[in-house]
């Protein structure tokens, strides 16, 4: 009797993961269709409009690149809020919401340090920092960071799904808001310098976007997570090290 009983229970989480999955890549692919349709178009000065526009394209990348490495999260909130509350619905919503906005303000700060290093000429036609010092010192300060204790407890609560969710519930779709940015909190302080990398490899090189996507993929959702972020580390501070001993050659 037991897998007849089961059974509704186990179609819910099945139509809950084909939402989920569903909606984050639905929402991964208009984020990259407005990237692919961006033009920079960077005058010297920039307008408010530009900047906007600049604050716009960053803020799709985001979504783009970071969405996908909380559907881990977003699915256990939909099991947990359905086991709690027998539905998962506006309040998943309201938890993206807040998780993204953590993600929006990352896009804001960047969008201000994209447009220092375009007003100090520091940034190529192909949107990367054109000066070797700069790239090192960022992925120096990358990889560094990479090996932090800040760093870990930051990985370790994007790493556990259930047991964040289990220590930080909140009911109603505030709560599921709060709680959304309470993990986007985390995960922005897991992640925000090695998404910083973006201005080393390109801001706009897709491949370069791929790669740093699947790194940070990498380092929620593969075993071994830690290890992963600590090889990361060593390339990091590697290719830093390469760019600085060309200087001196």
């Amino acid at each position: 009797m037991t897998p007849v009983l089961d059974a509704p229970a186990s179609s819910l989480a099945g139509r809950d993961r084909a939402i989920v999955l569903s909606g984050v890549a639905a929402l991964v692919a208009l984020s990259v269709a407005y990237l692919f349709a961006w033009s920079p178009g960077m005058a010297m000065h920039w307008s408010a409009a530009q900047a906007l526009l600049v604050f716009a394209m960053w803020g799709a990348m985001m979504v783009a690149m970071m969405t996908p490495t909380a559907a881990p999260m977003l699915l256990a909130y939909a099991k947990l809020s359905r086991g709690r509350e027998g539905r998962a619905g506006f309040e998943l919503v309201s938890f993206l919401l807040g998780y993204l906005a953590l993600w929006t303000a990352f896009s804001a700060a960047a969008a201000l340090a994209h447009w220092g290093l375009h007003a100090a000429e520091l940034i190529s036609p192909g949107m990367a920092i054109a000066n070797p010092v700069a790239s090192g010192i960022l992925l120096l300060s990358a990889g560094a960071y990479q090996l932090t204790p800040l760093k870990a407890a930051c990985l370790t609560k994007c790493r556990t799904p259930m047991g964040f969710l289990l220590g930080e519930w909140r009911d109603g779709a505030s709560g599921a808001f709060v709680m959304g940015a309470r993990h986007g909190m985390y995960c922005v302080g897991c992640c925000w310098l090695l998404m910083a990398l973006l201005f080393v490899g390109g801001v706009m090189n897709p491949l370069w976007i791929a790669a740093l996507t699947l790194v940070a993929m990498a380092e929620k959702i593969l075993p071994y997570g830690e290890s992963i972020a600590q090889a990361v580390a060593v390339g990091a501070i590697g290719w830093g090290l390469w760019l600085f001993a060309g200087l001196l050659v």
